[in-house]
């Protein structure tokens, strides 16, 4: 088989590439800096330059293909400007699937994210579940257009599975989570709040999901693909586990919700790091993205690493690349 992939250069979608290769299928990767992607080239995959903001530019590289992996998406907290966000994650979506329409690929693969959910409030809810109010997040907001354009494209026929991760880890991830672990293991992170919960998965069962979906995955259904539900808390201490490092304190989330009321007053009059912006704390503040991947196991095969395993290769490779001199036990 012939793939098309977008967000090729990416964390979740090196990965991708690297499976599909390693299956014996060819790739053809979309790249907006092909110079950058040398990587990709050494696996196998043919890097074309192009944008998903620029319809143009993808569909020759794409005609012909038997099947349309859309990962690209820019996934940032606390963005100044989230107009190029929109441009990426909803309009990109839009251009990569009509394409995959006109030009009458057989299948296509969207990854959305259990962020479309926003807060679920302690529930771990499923592919039935819609959130309907106002989200945390640009990014939380963007994917929820996407989700919804994949959604009403699917209605019309176009032949596309959607896939719903959680919070992906795994060494060399490069996203604000990384960046949280990295703190963590530099002795940077004093507090963490109580009560914030994801879904963490590895970046390469996570990408094995993307496979399954493509395989065996209904055309107009979503499937949440996301890992073990846990509390930030509760993955700091597992951290602490296997490194001897001491977890974060935990305090209550109110301490962050507070704060991203203060350094929104603060915001008007001094331009903040990304991290210090209300949104950004406003995900930290006690708040959970939960789903159940039940539909995904039975029906596409799904599986996940225990997290311990799986976060005991994160860390010990992230410590490697910090500078931290630590020995990370490893489970089993």
């Amino acid at each position: 088989m012939e793939y098309f992939v977008t967000g090729a250069t990416g964390f979740l979608g090196g990965h991708l590439v690297e499976q599909l290769v390693e299956d014996g299928h060819e790739v053809v990767a979309l790249a907006r800096t092909p110079a950058r992607a040398d990587d990709l080239r050494e696996l196998g995959a043919t890097v074309v330059e192009g944008d998903v903001t620029d319809r143009d530019s993808m569909r020759e590289p794409m005609r012909g293909t038997d099947g349309v992996f859309h990962v690209a998406a820019v996934y940032r907290l606390g963005v100044a400007d989230p107009s190029g966000m929109r441009a990426v994650n909803v309009e990109g979506t839009r251009n990569v699937l009509e394409l995959v329409d006109e030009l009458d690929v057989p299948r296509a693969v969207y990854t959305s994210t259990l962020a479309v959910n926003s807060d679920t409030r302690g529930r771990v809810v499923d592919e039935s579940y819609r959130f309907r109010g106002e989200h945390l997040s640009a990014y939380d907001r963007t994917k929820a257009e996407a989700h919804d354009v994949a959604a009403e494209l699917a209605a019309e026929g176009v032949p596309v599975v959607t896939v719903m991760p959680g919070a992906i880890y795994g060494p060399g991830d490069t996203s604000q989570l990384g960046d949280l672990w990295r703190d963590y293991l530099r002795g940077d992170l004093p507090v963490v709040p109580r009560g914030s919960a994801y879904c963490f998965g590895h970046v390469e069962d996570t990408a094995r999901a993307h496979v399954l979906a493509m395989e065996r995955g209904d055309p107009g259904e979503e499937y949440i693909v996301a890992g073990h539900p846990m509390t930030l808390v509760e993955a700091l201490g597992v951290a602490e586990e296997l490194t001897g490092i001491p977890a974060p304190r935990a305090v209550s989330p109110a301490w962050f919700r507070l704060g991203a009321r203060v350094t929104g007053l603060l915001g008007r009059v001094v331009d903040l790091p990304a991290e210090y912006r209300p949104e950004a704390l406003r995900v930290l503040g006690g708040v959970t993205y939960l789903g159940a991947n039940d539909r995904a196991r039975e029906e596409l095969g799904v599986e996940h690493r225990p997290f311990d395993v799986g976060f005991a290769e994160t860390l010990a490779a992230l410590a490697g690349e910090v500078g931290v001199d630590v020995t990370v036990e490893r489970p089993g």
